[in-house]
């Protein structure tokens, strides 16, 4: 009977390193994708992130003069320039 690889179990000792080496990578790679996969669905299935708008101008001057920070004068002053104020084009 005829061996293809010389010496009869056609396996030397570079063989096996490289069937280890090529068995921990396999084994690596099947983790990581695993891992990635768990992170990836996780991810998509986590709670939904809602987005708070900013408040306005009028609701933070309104929250300034419900701290007391500013009397009603000067909060009355303010809030007619902010209705005076000419808006942006991004605001409109």
């Amino acid at each position: 009977m005829m061996f293809w690889y010389g010496n009869g179990n056609g396996v030397d000792g570079w063989g096996y390193v490289l069937m280890t080496v090529g068995m921990v990578l396999f084994w690596g790679v099947v983790i990581f994708g695993v891992i990635a996969l768990v992170r990836y669905t996780a991810r998509r299935q986590g709670p939904a992130q809602t987005h708070v708008p900013s408040p306005t101008p009028q609701q933070l001057l309104a929250e300034r003069f419900a701290r007391g920070e500013i009397d009603e004068h000067e909060y009355r002053i303010r809030l007619d320039v902010l209705h005076q104020a000419p808006r942006s084009p991004a605001a409109q």
